[in-house]
Order: C-alpha cells, then structure tokens, then sequence
C-alpha cells in the first residue's frame, strides 16, 4: 500500500501542502536596474607565428503504514540513518557545496527534470516533486540540480524577470534539506540529447535574432542554430541596448537579490551556462533535424560574421590576412571521420600545420575568452555570498585515440596527441575558484564503438591530471541515463581522483519515474551511500550494500509514492 501525502509528510516531520489543481501560480516579478554599463571594448585574439610550413593540403585557410499511524521501525529506521548520515558527511561550509573540510566521501545531487517549471512559471507535477524530494533525501543525497531557465524568466521582455516557479521549487528544496546547485541556463532546451521538453530563448532575443540572423552561431553551408548566442556578439550592445554578456550578468544578479536569503544555505553553487547544453563549448554536434549523428566529427561553428571579423582581425595580426576569410574548408562535414577529411586526417593533415596552428589557437581562445568574460561577470555578482561558481565541459569521448581529435577541436577545445586543450580550461577556472564540472563520468572505454576510437577512461584521466596541475576542483556527471552497478562501479572509481583526494561532487542525471523503480532505486541508494562514505572508510562494500538494502525495504512505501506521482 502506498503511503499518503500527510504520511510522507509524517515521514520527514515536515507537513506537504496538496497541490491545489488549477489555483492561481505565484508570481515574483523583478525587474533590472535600469542603468546598465558600457560594453566593454571587443577582445581581440593574438596568435604568434610558428616556424613550421603551412600544409599544402589544407589551402582553405579558408511497509505498509499500520491503522492509525506509521509502523515504528520504520520511523527508527530512518532516524537512525538520517543521524548516520549526519555523522559521516558534516554540512557544508558556508563557501559552498564543494568545501567541505575534514570530510571524507563524495556528495551526491540529482538532476531535475528540465520542464520543472512550466512554461507559465509554476512548479510541474508539485504533488509529485514533494515526494520525490522527500525520497531522494531520505536517501541521503546531498541535493538537487536544477536549471534555471533565460527563456522562462526573462521572457516576455528585456529586464522583466518572472521568478515565481523557481521561488516555489527552491523552497521546497529548503524544506526538504536538500541543497541546490542552481544552473544559469543561457541555451535553449530542446536539440541535445535527453531533451524532453523545448524551452527557446526568451522572445525579445529571437526577435533581434530575426532581425539579424548573425547573431547565431553559423556553420560553413549557413546553417544557423539557435540554441545560444554566437559568442562572437559578445561585447556587441545588440540585445535592445544591451550586450548578451551585460543580459547574462543582469539576469545573475535578479537571481542573487530574489534569492539572497537562500544563497550559501539552501543553494550551495551557480554553474554558469556557457553555451549549447549549459556547456563552454561550440554547437558542433546538434542532433536537431538529424543534422550530426554519433560518432560524427562536428564542424567548426564560426561563419557568423562577427566570428568571421575577429578571425579577419586575427590573421592580420599575425600577418597572415589571406587566412582570416573563412575557417577550414576541407574538414569535412558533421557526419564524416578524421581520415574522410585533408584537415583533420592524421598524416599530413591541416591541423598539424601552420596555419592549423593558427587557426585552432584562435578558435579556442576565443571560446576561453567567452568563458573569462561570463565567469568575471558571475563573480562580481556572487562573491561574499557563500557561493560556488561552476562550468561544465563536455565530455567528447569519440576519435579521443587520433591523433587530430577533431569532434573536439570542432567544439573548441584545442586537444590532440601533441598538446593539451583541458589545461587552459582548468587554468581559467582556477583564476576565479571555479569548480571543472565534467562528464561521462560512468563511461568505459569497451562500452564504446572502438572503430571510433572512443576513450572516455582515458579522457577523464587526461582532464583529472589537468585540473590537479591547475589547482581548481574537479566534480562529475554521468553523460547518459545510467542505473546499473557497472555504472556505479565506474563512478566511484572516477570519483577517488587519487590517495588523498576525491571529485568534490557528483551530479546524477537524472530524477524520474525510472529512477524510483525497485530494483534502480536499490541500487542507487547503495552507490549515494558508497560516494558518501568515501574511500577511507573502514567498512567493506558488501557491509554498506546491506545497510542501504535494509533502507530501501522500509522507505519502499514513499519510493512507491514517489514514482506513482511522477507517471503522472
């Protein structure tokens, strides 16, 4: 028998409103200062010229609750897990989720769904949220990701900002225990893998997009895409008077006045949406419309013509202007592999030439550049408010063993056999005590297609030996939906980063209605314990399988509930 809400409510000792079907959303509307500054001078990028020949083939520079009450093992049960819980992993510090001082063991967030909030800024299934918070905290899990999405608060109009969805989520948070890292989500939903739902842009910046198309990244054949603004417009006031880099910093800080009274407590940490899919990287690979396919190169994302101005600026710089009219013309297209293409093939290929070099470096300075400008804004917004800033960086896993690397070259990341492209990231990030936040945490290199040389093992130890060398804290995500042990088993390798050190957390994606399933939610709840026990703890793994086995089969009824409320 399934437990009801007021029982779930008794679970906790904290009392669950009913959802009230069809009463009125609340609203909180703020709205922007009205003086916004002056956008800064345009970053001009400066490559210096090599000694090596420019590659001739590359000429395109170009359970069930008794009667009366609830039975009371089960409240002892989870009491006494809860006090576990307590003793083996103390609360934050008020700096944030990734500081925690003195403790062993990885916390665990999940992510929400991303239609969490509606398209009219109410929560999404609220009756099911409440209870699934509930589970997911009785489960010992640190707390929730969410994204928090431009194209629904700032939608209507420039400055206007609508937090009421999000004000009611991060409450329930609050009530639940759980922290939040708070996703300052600048892309669109929709086009990526996983997307379930489509949240665009807000209106106001598809118009000026409407009005002028280069405003989008763009690709060589004039595809344009719209999940996030071309950074080459960066510093451009084309947004009704406004840079996209002032409409980011504005939009934080909204955030930071509406919610000032949860920040350091209930939400721990901000990542900063860099690009598609909240990440610091080019739109290389859309999935939309059937455009790139896995394990398919990309193709470089840079024929808008702002991005096309500062490559021209570039090349004259170097002395070189024949190179700044159009980026590789013979990389290929988005379904290709390296050696379909003179550019990124690994013998006498463009990539390893001169102008390669030129290239590239450009490219992914300018994409490093965005990163700098957007991260300098969030910690002018956020700092002395007990925050944690984060970045997350995609995890391209595929054509890792070539020696071009081109899936990520293609989405910025300078990485190939010969040189690392993570190093400069993490060095970044490291300038403003930023956290990597990095994916495909759970893969192994033989799950993998191996004809496409995929490597993410060898990956994540490449980004982990550079986040060490730069000092900055390094935090996980699985890439795809995962509930297996294998899985599990991964994640916990990955996350013991060395002897003495560990991820400073990880994000699970993400919570629905398969996650509640018996045999998933049994097998989560052993792994949240291992990632918070930590790999000092002086207990065998099949001990702590027991332990979280004897919780799950008394926090059934609200696991139940939980699934139940999410279905529908």
């Amino acid at each position: 028998m399934a437990m009801s809400l007021n029982q779930i409510g008794a679970f906790s000792a904290t009392p669950i409103a009913s959802d009230s079907a069809g009463g009125e959303q609340p609203t909180a509307v703020v709205s922007a200062s009205a003086v916004w500054r002056s956008p800064p001078a345009n970053i001009r990028v400066s490559v210096q010229k090599q000694g090596a020949e420019i590659d001739r083939l590359s000429p395109s520079p170009p359970m069930s609750p008794v009667r009366g009450g609830m039975r009371a093992d089960l409240t002892v049960a989870c009491q006494a897990l809860m006090t576990e819980t307590e003793e083996t992993v103390r609360e934050h510090r008020s700096v944030g989720a990734t500081e925690r001082e003195g403790t062993k063991g990885v916390p665990v967030y999940v992510m929400m769904p991303l239609d969490s909030v509606t398209m009219s800024n109410g929560v999404n299934r609220r009756k099911a949220m409440n209870a699934s918070l509930q589970a997911l905290k009785s489960a010992g899990v640190e707390g929730i990701m969410m994204d928090v999405w431009w194209g629904l608060v700032e939608r209507e109009a420039p400055g206007e900002y609508n937090w009421g969805g999000y004000a009611e989520l991060l409450e329930m948070a609050k009530k639940h225990g759980l922290k939040v890292q708070a996703v300052m989500s600048f892309h669109q939903c929709g086009g990526n893998v996983g997307d379930s739902c489509t949240i665009p842009l807000p209106k106001w910046v598809l118009e000026e997009i409407n009005n002028d198309p280069d405003l989008a990244y763009t690709d060589q054949w004039g595809r344009r895409n719209n999940e996030y603004l071309s950074l080459g417009c960066d510093t451009l006031p084309c947004l009704k008077g406004r840079t996209p880099v002032q409409c980011y910093s504005d939009y934080m800080r909204s955030f930071r006045d509406k919610f000032s009274h949860l920040l350091g407590d209930t939400i721990v940490e901000i990542q900063v949406g860099m690009g598609p899919a909240g990440e610091l990287r080019y739109p290389s690979y859309p999935e939309k419309d059937g455009v790139w396919r896995f394990p398919g190169i990309g193709a470089f994302q840079c024929y808008d013509k702002y991005m096309l101005s500062s490559l021209k600026a570039a090349a004259e710089n170097y002395g070189k202007p024949e190179w700044g009219g159009t980026a590789p013309t013979d990389a290929g297209e988005y379904n290709n592999w390296p050696e379909d293409t003179n550019f990124f093939k690994k013998e006498s290929g463009g990539w390893n030439s001169e102008y390669g070099e030129f290239f590239l470096s450009w490219y992914s300075q300018m994409l490093l550049d965005h990163g700098e400008r957007i991260l300098s804004s969030a910690t002018s917004v956020f700092e002395n408010h007990g925050i944690k800033l984060s970045v997350k960086v995609a995890g391209i896993h595929w054509h890792y063993g070539t020696r071009s690397h081109a899936p990520e070259l293609t989405a910025g990341y300078y990485n190939t056999r010969y040189r690392d492209g993570y190093l400069p990231i993490a060095r970044m990030l490291a300038r403003h005590n930023a956290v990597f936040n990095f994916t495909c945490i759970e893969m192994r290199d033989h799950e993998q297609p191996q004809d496409a040389q995929c490597a993410p093992e060898k990956l994540v130890q490449q980004v982990t030996s550079a986040t060490r060398e730069a000092q900055v804290a390094l935090a996980g995500e699985n890439a795809l939906p995962r509930y297996d042990d294998y899985a599990h088993e991964q994640i916990l390798k990955a996350a013991s980063l060395s002897d003495n050190d560990e991820m400073c957390a990880f994000t699970y994606l993400r919570m629905n209605p398969e996650l509640f399933q018996a045999d998933n939610w049994r097998k989560f709840v052993a792994f949240v314990k291992k990632m918070r026990e930590g790999k000092d703890v002086h207990k065998c793994w099949e001990q702590v399988e027991r332990e979280a086995e004897h919780f799950v089969q008394v926090s059934e009824p609200l696991v139940q509930e939980a699934a139940v409320a999410l279905m529908h």
